[in-house]
């Protein structure tokens, strides 16, 4: 059983990937092959984890270079011969695709090697809401061989939906399930305040424009202190309009923040989209409130009348919340809540024998 990710690195597809990787299932030799060299700090951490779980990795010599879509296709160009030798030194039973590079590379090899295809079943996570964003020409030469092999299974209800209205199918769905995190103390809380984490990448789909306006809109309460976590393309932007702001700190992706996440107070998510959060499930998992836009794939994964949610990013709701609502409310019931709703909604043993399931059900059908 082969997962095809992106890269070796701190992401909610590969966290996936390890979560049903380390299943323990008997009968099933799991792999994970990264389709271009990880090289963050996160790393070498990540695929520590992966090897002391009994998995095998495979690390790509194609560096992970985030460019321009030309790199991905041409790393989609060669892969095929990659992918003949690890056909030819392990015969994968079942391919499982998470992410368009991935997606990209495994269609390259089975459309190029079909003899290959009709021996080796291909699952298909689809794991956003929006696919294929400029290169739409791609994504339909994709999707209609996922779907004439019945690969694609969604994680939610939202992404189901999306997909469906976009390409005339309709996958099952499989949501993305989490384990009880271990607990341990993060060590640069701020005493005596409302500690708030944040963590994502720093693009525009996690909402960091109405990051950047809810804290400097609270510069002057002395009541929060938010941590954030994360890289990407709007780190820059992020650092020069609040990094200077004493109720902030900006920080690098923390390996294992799932661990830490019972440290904090109130988790912060406006994103405008999301496929299905892992880092949300993972917080409630941890019994730590969080603070939504009420948008697909985090709504999903709190219960429907959950407080701390707002329509549209709005900030004015947002300030409300914090000005008013959060000091003064039940946390820990909160807390307890949505702990509740994640244990019977998305364990992390439920999407593992979701996963196996579909698995074998593909390989009897060979």
């Amino acid at each position: 059983m082969f997962h095809f990710i992106s890269h070796f690195d701190l992401g909610g597809a590969e966290r996936v990937a390890a979560s049903i990787a380390k299943s323990g299932t008997g009968g099933i030799e799991y792999h994970v092959v990264e389709m271009m060299r990880g090289r963050s700090a996160i790393t070498s951490e990540f695929v520590n984890e992966l090897q002391e779980a009994g998995i095998v990795c495979h690390r790509s010599l194609v560096p992970d270079i985030r460019w321009h879509f030309v790199v991905e296709r041409l790393t989609a160009l060669f892969f095929p011969l990659r992918f003949l030798w690890i056909w030819l030194r392990w015969h994968p039973d079942v391919i499982h695709s998470h992410t368009e590079l991935p997606d990209l590379c495994t269609v390259a090899a089975m459309k190029a090697m079909p003899w290959i295809a009709k021996r080796c079943r291909v699952v298909r996570t689809i794991h956003n809401n929006r696919l294929w964003t400029g290169q739409a020409l791609l994504g339909k030469i994709c999707e209609r061989f996922f779907i004439l092999h019945n690969s694609n299974i969604a994680i939610s209800e939202s992404v189901r939906l999306s997909y469906s209205d976009r390409y005339g199918s309709v996958p099952p769905i499989i949501h993305n399930g989490v384990g009880e995190p271990r607990r341990r103390t993060y060590e640069r809380l701020c005493p005596g305040k409302i500690n708030v984490v944040f963590a994502g990448r720093f693009e525009s789909q996690k909402g960091i424009d109405t990051l950047v306006d809810v804290v400097r809109s609270l510069a002057g309460d002395n009541r929060y202190h938010f941590h954030v976590f994360g890289d990407g393309s709007l780190g820059d932007m992020l650092r020069e309009t609040v990094g200077s702001q004493a109720n902030v700190s900006i920080n690098p992706p923390l390996f294992g923040l799932s661990s830490y996440l019972g440290s904090f107070d109130f988790m912060f998510m406006p994103s405008e989209f999301e496929g299905l959060s892992i880092v949300a499930i993972e917080a409630s998992m941890s019994r730590l409130p969080n603070i939504i836009n009420s948008c697909p794939g985090l709504e999903e994964i709190l219960p429907a009348d959950w407080p701390l949610k707002v329509s549209k990013n709005d900030r004015a709701s947002y300030l409300r919340l914090f000005r008013d609502f959060i000091p003064t409310c039940r946390r820990e019931e909160l807390g307890n809540k949505a702990q509740d709703f994640a244990r019977i909604h998305f364990s992390v043993e439920k999407m593992q024998q979701g996963y196996e399931k579909v698995y074998y059900r593909h390989d009897s059908t060979r």
